[in-house]
């Protein structure tokens, strides 16, 4: 029996990221895939903009992540819309392979930080393009900012300085703005107030309502519009 708490996590999103579809088709634009041949996400989640990416005429398309509930719904979409996809159960930074076009979105603690996710997907794209949605500060970060997102996030500068570190060349350099934080933050809510509408005497409703609802003063008082996302298309 499928538990609806659990399904509706992510219901309201669109991809686990801030981004809109006209940013997300920009993006792939960027990546030149009308001469790609191959493209792996690593840490896909549901996989959509690999999805999109494959619908734009790649041949070879896998999706890799640890989530299995996000793998079968990338599964189920890529059957829906007749996508020949394919869904690995592994952690991003255990897939052993190559490509020539790469998407890491969200996902360089995978892989122990940006540095390191950088130079790991060089090993995957030894000669193509790569999209990688990293996180960083776009502002000097506040105490509570800090507390929340730790020692591991660069300064935008910094994170583009490290991908030149790493031998790649940033040919585009976009950044998650405030209408796309916002519909993010308030989608990644949405599912479990739906839910908490609908079952208002479930055991679980005060702790679901209590955990979103620090979540949402934490993203209104202690990160938004200081902690950002980063867009880059890398060539090598």
């Amino acid at each position: 029996m499928t538990d609806m708490l659990a399904a509706a996590r992510y219901a309201k999103l669109r991809w686990n990221t801030p981004l809109s579809d006209a940013h997300a088709a920009e993006l792939l634009d960027h990546l030149d895939l009308p001469t790609a041949t191959s493209i792996v996400d690593l840490g896909c989640g549901w996989g959509e903009l690999l999805l999109r990416a494959a619908a734009r005429g790649v041949a070879k398309a896998v999706g890799v992540d640890t989530d299995p509930a996000g793998l079968d719904r990338g599964r189920r979409a890529a059957l829906v819309r007749d996508l020949d996809v394919k869904f690995v159960e592994r952690a991003a930074a255990d897939w052993h392979g190559t490509a020539d076009r790469a998407l890491c979105i969200g996902a360089s603690h995978a892989f122990g930080g940006s540095h390191a996710m950088l130079a790991a997907l060089a090993e995957v794209v030894p000669r193509g393009r790569v999209l990688v949605g990293d996180g960083c500060w776009e502002r000097p970060p506040t105490e509570a900012a800090h507390a929340v997102f730790g020692d591991d996030i660069l300064p935008l500068a910094d994170l583009v300085a490290a991908c030149g570190e790493t031998g790649w060349q940033v040919l585009h350099l976009s950044t998650a703005d405030q209408h796309e934080w916002d519909e993010f933050e308030s989608g990644h809510r949405a599912g479990h107030r739906e839910w908490l509408l609908a079952n208002p005497d479930d055991p679980r409703a005060e702790e679901v309502k209590a955990r979103d609802d620090a979540r949402e003063r934490e993203y209104l008082t202690a990160y938004r519009g200081v902690f950002g996302l980063a867009y880059l298309v890398l060539a090598r």
